[in-house]
C-alpha cells in the first residue's frame, strides 16, 4: 500500500510565520499569552502549551497588566493595540502581512466612503477573528456579508466597497459580488476588491486533483477550522471515501480491509506537517 502526504497541504505562510515567531519567543523562558488560539488546530494548540504559550480571551487580555502577548495570523482590531498600550504589555505581531494589507485597504475605503456617504462591505464569516478584525478598522460599521441573503442590508442607492476575507472561496465572492453589483441603483458606485489569498483558495482544486488518485484519502484537521471543514468537502466531492480525522488514532482498520493500493494524507491550512507524518506512519502499520 503506497502512502502519499500531500506536499502542497499544512500551514500557510501566515501561520508557519506566526508559530515561527511564537516559538523564537518562548525559548526566552518568559511566558506569552496567544490572543485566541495561534491556530484552529487543538494538537498544535497543545504542543505550543507544553512550550508555554498560554491562549487567553478577551476578557482576561483587557485585564493583563504585565507580560508578553501574541497576535494571531489572524489579525486584531485597533482596541486591542489600545490595551497592548494602555497596559504597557509588549506585543508579538504575528498578523499574516496579507491580512495587515487588507486592513489598511478597508480603513482607507472606509474614510473614503465615510466623505461621500457610502458603505464598506465584508464577505466573511460573523464573528471570525480576521473579519472581526477588519470590521474594527470601520469602527464596526462595515456590512458582514455571510451569504446572497445579507446583501439586502446594503443600501442599493449608496456608493459601496466589497472586500472579502482572505480565506473565502473565489466562486463565493464573485457571486456576492455579482448580486451586490445587480442590486444597486443605475449609477451608483460599486467597487470590487477581490483580496482572497490565493494560496489558500488554490488549495481546494489541487486538492481535489490529489484525492482523485487515491483509493482513500485522510484528511486531517482540526474541528474549529472553517478551513479545514471546506477542504474536507471539496475532497469528499470527488472521492466519497475520505475519512475526516483529527489524529492518527481515529484511523479505523475497516477503512483498508479492501487493502487499496494507495492512501493519500492531506489536511488544512491548520494542520501541522508532524500531524499529517503520524498519520501516514499509521496507516503503513496496517
Amino acid at each position: 500500500m503506497h502512502v502519499e502526504i500531500d506536499d502542497k497541504s499544512g500551514f500557510c505562510f501566515g501561520v508557519i510565520r506566526a508559530i515561527t515567531k511564537a516559538e523564537e519567543e518562548l525559548g526566552s523562558g518568559r511566558p506569552i499569552y496567544s490572543l485566541g488560539d495561534i491556530v484552529h488546530n487543538d494538537r498544535e494548540v497543545a504542543r505550543l502549551n507544553s512550550m508555554g504559550l498560554a491562549g487567553i480571551g478577551h476578557n482576561t487580555f483587557n485585564e493583563l497588566q504585565e507580560g508578553t502577548v501574541l497576535f494571531r495570523a489572524h489579525g486584531e482590531p485597533p482596541e486591542s493595540y489600545a490595551t497592548i498600550r494602555k497596559n504597557q504589555l509588549k506585543l508579538i505581531d504575528a498578523t499574516c502581512p496579507v491580512v495587515l494589507q487588507l486592513q489598511k485597504k478597508v480603513k482607507r475605503a472606509w474614510e473614503e466612503m465615510k466623505e461621500k456617504g457610502g458603505q464598506v462591505a465584508i464577505y466573511g464569516k460573523k464573528g471570525h477573528a480576521e473579519v472581526r478584525g477588519l470590521a474594527g478598522q470601520t469602527d464596526y460599521e462595515a456590512i458582514i456579508i455571510e451569504s446572497e441573503e445579507d446583501i439586502k442590508r446594503v443600501d442599493a442607492e449608496r456608493p459601496v466597497v466589497l472586500f472579502s476575507q482572505t480565506t473565502k472561496s473565489p466562486a463565493g465572492f464573485k457571486k456576492i459580488a455579482e448580486a451586490l453589483i445587480q442590486q444597486a441603483r443605475k449609477g451608483v458606485e460599486v467597487r470590487i476588491h477581490d483580496t482572497i489569498c490565493r494560496q489558500v483558495s488554490n488549495r481546494a482544486p489541487h486538492l481535489q486533483k490529489f484525492a482523485s488518485r487515491h483509493e482513500v484519502v485522510i484528511f486531517v484537521g482540526g474541528t474549529k477550522s472553517s478551513n479545514a471543514k471546506s477542504l474536507y468537502q471539496a475532497c469528499v466531492a470527488v472521492n466519497p471515501k475520505t475519512y475526516f480525522i483529527t489524529g492518527p488514532e481515529e484511523l479505523q482498520a475497516a477503512w483498508f480491509d479492501i487493502y487499496p493500493a494507495s492512501v493519500g494524507v492531506c489536511g488544512a491550512t491548520s494542520t501541522p506537517q508532524w500531524l499529517m507524518e503520524k498519520v501516514a506512519e499509521k496507516i503503513r502499520s496496517f
